[in-house]
């Protein structure tokens, strides 16, 4: 299926045009084709010669009605251009062409109407001058047709020529995110409430969860049913004219400009920085921003002549590359189009900020390239990309992807070099310390996921153990400690169950800091209560163990031990914690096989 939009000046035949092609009234208002003026949108539909169905989005050419004429040619991909052979180019003429190329329209057709009225020399007048108008635009090569809608000539040449245009489009991408802007929202008997627009990309499907948005409102709807062309269907895909009927939220509550999209795609924003797409001279600083079938009142902050942070009344669910039309609401003109850069900028505080926005902004080659998103947030969530309409299909260079994130190599390079150099200070202010603690690293760094934190220390050339990062030499250097823990190890290996008491381990300067040190690094092992002795000390009291009778008394073992109480006692408990004895009773053990 197709979407058409029609585009031209008040009264120079738009709805006759459709009208003619599809046998349909576009008109839906009785006041409308009373007085013969489009004043809202229109929608109407037909089947081509080659059999493909298009739908035709009629908009209103009045100057009083732009808004409406933006809301209805914004979400459609081509547009039919409609001037009349009598009149030639007039003022709504100007304004159509400017919000074409505002918004970017690079598909479709001109229709000059009313060739009964006009000699074929005025006919070719306003063909050349339309071509002028229209050459800045993406309309400049388009193909024309001449038409008479009365007296019927033209319109075949035109079904062909709308053919021919539709069959050149690329194809829409139909397992995209959904992001519908609703252009009308209404009640049906026994039905609930239906909301229409143009989907652009993506699939609706009865049954579908979706999120409707709207200002700051977001609220769960249920597909009930779906209809394209007046016929109930299961499946929707691009690009066609919708009625989705949903549950979940009253008709009263849904109004022009609200998007239907699919949960956790689009992400709704009150700033952003734009580049102009069109349009010359000075922006105001009061603006409507049109955004789909949506209009929104917003100030304008310019940088440079080509770019410029808009702050929105009420935040849109936009996607980075999204084209925008700026209008002038005092003045009634369009100013002209802007593409949405940037859907979180960063804050502008100091003198010259601005200044250097606009310059960065101006070095961005591709609107939409993932990679300098990356690059200049240093880390993002890979659903936030998408969200914000980037193609996060493929992992782009330079980028590396943890967990749920997309890290750039430089950042991650920057964290890691910053958590090595961290460690290697503290260790040279404090030998003896256990190292940097995960949590004073997350702050460091302060990274926005503590699942961050694996992939910096993997890269940083420390280890982590026991919610501390230290260098991996460190633990074998005792620093002033050495010679005193030497000291301890020469009489532990003399003998092994005659622990230093607290104070030979004081007169050695051996305090809880260095005793804790030579733990860590593998040199003595604290059986608790301050008992300290050597790693291989419970496997040599297991040896003599074994040899007496089981079981035996925690007397017994004291003796063969050669040891005091102090030493026997924590020292079997630990021999009981590893299970390599079990507790019998109060007063017995034995060695576990």
């Amino acid at each position: 299926m197709y979407v058409v939009a029609t585009a031209g000046h008040v009264d120079h035949g738009k709805s006759t045009l459709v009208k003619t092609l599809t046998g349909m009234e576009p008109d839906r208002w009785e006041a409308e084709r009373r007085r013969g003026l489009t004043i809202d949108l229109g929608f109407v539909w037909t089947t081509l010669p080659s059999g493909r169905e298009v739908g035709f989005v009629d908009v209103p050419g009045h100057e009083r009605f732009v808004g409406n004429m933006l809301a209805g040619l914004g979400p459609s991909p081509v547009v039919c251009f409609v001037i009349a052979a009598d009149e030639g180019w007039m003022a709504q003429s100007s304004d159509h062409r400017d919000a074409i190329a505002a918004l970017g329209i690079s598909h479709g057709l001109v229709v000059i109407s009313r060739a009964d009225r006009a000699a074929p020399e005025r006919v070719a007048e306003v063909i050349a001058q339309t071509r002028r108008e229209l050459s800045d635009t993406g309309l400049a090569e388009a193909p024309v047709v001449v038409v008479s809608a009365v007296a019927g000539t033209g319109i075949v040449e035109f079904a062909t020529t709308l053919d021919a245009v539709l069959g050149a489009l690329p194809t829409p991408r139909a397992d995209g995110p959904v992001r519908l802007w609703v252009d009308r929202a209404f009640t049906i008997t026994g039905a609930g409430t239906v909301l229409t627009g143009t989907l652009p990309a993506g699939t609706l499907t009865a049954g579908d969860r979706l999120e409707l948005l709207g200002g700051t409102r977001t609220r769960e709807v249920t597909v009930r049913g779906l209809q394209t062309h007046g016929r109930d269907c299961d499946v929707a895909g691009p690009v066609s004219r919708v009625a989705v009927n949903v549950r979940g939220v009253s008709a009263d509550d849904v109004h022009r400009g609200d998007a239907l999209v699919t949960p956790g795609t689009v992400v709704r924003v009150p700033l952003i920085d734009v580049r102009r797409t069109s349009g010359g001279g000075s922006v105001p600083e009061w603006l409507t921003v049109h955004a789909g079938s949506a209009a929104v009142p917003a100030r304008s902050r310019s940088f440079d002549d080509d770019h410029h942070r808009l702050t929105l009344a009420s935040p849109l669910p936009l996607h980075v590359g999204d084209q925008l039309v700026l209008r002038d609401p005092g003045a009634g003109r369009i100013v002209g189009g802007a593409r949405v850069l940037d859907l979180d900028p960063p804050p502008l505080r100091r003198r010259g900020d601005g200044v250097r926005r606009g310059e960065d902004l101006a070095f961005r080659d591709n609107d939409s390239a993932v990679g300098e998103e990356v690059a200049r947030r240093g880390a993002v969530e890979r659903n936030r990309l998408a969200e914000s309409g980037f193609a996060v299909d493929a992992l782009p260079d330079g980028v590396e992807e943890v967990g749920r994130w997309w890290v750039s190599q430089q950042q991650l390079d920057d964290w890691q070099a910053r958590l090595r150099g961290a460690v290697v200070a503290l260790h040279g202010r404090d030998p003896l310390s256990a190292g940097l603690s995960d949590g004073a690293a997350r702050d460091l760094l302060a990274l926005p996921d503590v699942a961050l934190l694996p992939a910096v220390i993997s890269g940083a050339g420390v280890r982590a153990e026991g919610g501390r990062l230290f260098l991996p030499d460190h633990r074998g250097d005792l620093g002033p400690a050495e010679s005193a823990v030497s000291e301890v190890e020469r009489r532990l290996a003399e003998s092994p169950f005659v622990a230093p008491t607290a104070e030979e381990l004081a007169e050695l300067h051996l305090g809880t800091k260095e005793l804790a040190a030579a733990q860590r690094a593998g040199r003595l092992l604290c059986l608790g209560d301050g008992v300290m002795v050597l790693p291989r000390t419970p496997a040599l009291a297991m040896r003599e163990l074994a040899r007496l009778p089981q079981p035996f008394t925690t007397s017994q073992a004291r003796q063969a031990l050669d040891t005091s109480r102090r030493v026997a006692i924590p020292l079997l408990e630990h021999l009981d914690a590893r299970g390599w004895t079990r507790r019998i009773d109060a007063c017995h053990r034995q060695i576990v096989h």
